[in-house]
């Protein structure tokens, strides 16, 4: 199975467990983007609807996508009281577009699963001249001593393949994205922001939310589930909870 299709197989997981994001990121979308309620958004990967509500709530025009049955089917529901939100289920590449008829191209926490050919050119096409691509993922920071260390051993030991930084660091500055955004011919130079905030996890919570992860899904099922019975014995041993703190990365490039 491709790692972009794993998500589906814990949809209802994924929507009680990934976190949202920060308000002031849609908002200085809208702003930056020049929106008003007659503009069309397009979403690439919705998933369960997190970051679609932050833009239905402005009352703009969505056209969400996402390849996932049951992901799809419970954004259906979590949005069905905005009847400006539609969706299609199908990946963007797939997808046949709807040339120039949108203002905004948002992805979050999405385009890096989208192939590489085609995930600006693409993305520009469905552009109306000097319209804006948002680009914007959560990206944990290591916990606080002494969990961060005792989480890295129990990765060695458990999950060597998931030591080191993590997947979602492809959004950091010095990360891949901006590399790639940064040296593509469809947008002019981009603008970056970030939003820093946290959330407090108990062991139940975090080994959830870790439960959703592509490459937590792709462990085996006894190598995952020992490894994540392992981090809630840490968290457990030390008060039962703690703040992870977050960085959301957000992108914001006019079409050339």
């Amino acid at each position: 199975m491709e790692q972009r299709f794993t998500f589906d197989d814990v949809a209802a997981l994924y929507g009680d467990a990934r976190p949202t994001y920060p308000e002031p990121v849609f908002d200085d979308i809208a702003a930056f983007a020049g929106l008003d309620g007659r503009d069309a958004v397009l979403e690439i990967g919705c998933g369960t609807g997190q970051a679609t509500r932050g833009f239905a709530r402005h009352g703009f025009s969505i056209l969400a996508l996402d390849p996932g049955t049951d992901l799809i089917g419970i954004a259906r529901k979590n949005l069905q009281e905005f009847l400006n939100v539609r969706f299609a289920e199908t990946t963007f590449e797939a997808w046949p577009g709807e040339t120039a008829a949108f203002k905004l191209v948002m992805a979050a926490q999405s385009l890096h699963w989208v192939a590489p050919e085609v995930r600006f050119a693409k993305t520009a096409e469905q552009l109306v001249p000097g319209g804006t691509l948002a680009v914007f993922g959560n990206v944990p920071m290591p916990p606080a001593p002494p969990l961060a260390a005792e989480f890295a051993h129990l990765y060695t030991h458990y999950a060597p393949s998931l030591a080191g930084p993590p997947a979602e660091a492809w959004y950091l500055p010095d990360g891949p994205f901006a590399k790639l955004l940064g040296e593509s011919k469809y947008f002019e130079p981009a603008m970056h922001r970030c939003y820093p905030w946290s959330r407090m996890h108990s062991a139940a919570s975090y080994t959830d939310l870790l439960r959703t992860l592509s490459s937590y899904r792709l462990l085996a099922d006894d190598r995952r589930e020992a490894l994540l019975a392992a981090i809630a014995e840490v968290i457990t041993a030390h008060g039962g909870e703690f703040e992870l703190r977050y960085e959301t990365h957000l992108y914001l490039a006019k079409r050339r």
